[in-house]
């Protein structure tokens, strides 16, 4: 593994706390502290190598420390992906004020902005990994996947393990504690990511609709898998989950509904969350339970 290290600088337009991000808890992430650095490890868009990077918020940037080797750019504009820090915070906030449950979410966390998966092709194992198993266990077998087959990289005293590249996985054959009958699902994911079919641009290029369907052709991978891996590792910010039923309990529990919106009633109240659907239904569940609970402790 390469031991070059790099830096690269993103800027970010409005209000931003990478702190928010890195705690916030999503798939195979789940921090439980915060010292200043996102440690992130990964297989590049291009899968054609792995790298580790550092993030720190300085004001009003993001600077990474990149450790291994690839296109800077690329990765900076993938890291950029992963922690939200692609769009315009500002609008965001804007939105935010004009609806009084999101004005009150945003106002709980400012800087916070959705953590996404690095890939299409890492969602889609992890789509694999974590299927019908807790999510510690998922985490667990992820963990231990990446250090026996991916690469591991000391990241701000810290070591990290990236996921097997896909040629890598087409190498496994067997695995402690990953059922048989899914390694043949990770094949055709890895075979699927070599023939572009989860390219991050190509996948971005369609409708999410259209999208989701494409990847639901990979083994194992329905409508609600096919959704995470569309919505939140192509770094869509205007897609409404539908799939997803803590978003409903959480416009219940914050609009004050005495159901669970059906899927008519989630849409229109979403209309007011455009262009930030996806960001909005997030912070809605991450930071929306923290108003709930704060309620909750009040009335006890």
């Amino acid at each position: 593994m390469s031991t070059a290290v790099r830096t690269a600088t993103l800027p970010l337009v409005g209000p931003y706390d990478l702190r928010e991000v890195a705690l916030m808890g999503f798939g195979h992430r789940d921090e439980s502290a915060f010292d200043g650095v996102m440690r992130l490890a990964f297989c590049t868009d291009a899968l054609d190598t792995q790298v580790g990077v550092e993030v720190r918020q300085q004001d009003d940037a993001l600077v990474l420390t990149v450790h291994g080797d690839g296109d800077l750019d690329a990765i900076a504009a993938q890291v950029a992906r992963v922690v939200s820090a692609d769009h315009d915070g500002e609008a965001w906030a804007q939105v935010c004020s004009a609806d009084p449950v999101l004005a009150r979410v945003h106002a709980a966390a400012p800087g916070f902005r959705p953590s996404n998966f690095y890939s299409p092709y890492e969602a889609a194992v992890w789509a694999v990994l974590s299927a019908r198993r807790a999510r510690r266990q998922g985490i667990a077998l992820r963990e231990r996947l990446s250090r026996q087959h991916g690469a591991v990289f000391e990241i701000a005293g810290r070591s990290e393990a990236a996921l097997p590249l896909p040629e890598q996985l087409l190498g496994i054959e067997a695995f402690p504690g990953l059922p048989a009958d899914r390694i043949p699902r990770l094949r055709a994911i890895a075979r699927a990511a070599l023939d572009g079919r989860l390219d991050v641009r190509r996948l971005a290029g369609m409708s999410p609709a259209d999208a989701m369907l494409d990847v639901q052709q990979l083994p194992g991978i329905g409508p609600f898998y096919s959704a995470l891996i569309v919505i939140r590792a192509c770094g869509f910010a205007d897609v409404l989950p539908t799939q997803e039923e803590h978003t409903r309990a959480a416009v219940q529990a914050l609009y004050g509904l005495d159901h669970a919106p059906d899927q008519a009633e989630l849409e229109r109240i979403a209309q007011a969350w455009r262009p930030f659907r996806t960001w909005a239904a997030v912070a809605l569940r991450a930071i929306g339970s923290r108003l709930v609970d704060d309620r909750r402790a009040t009335m006890a």
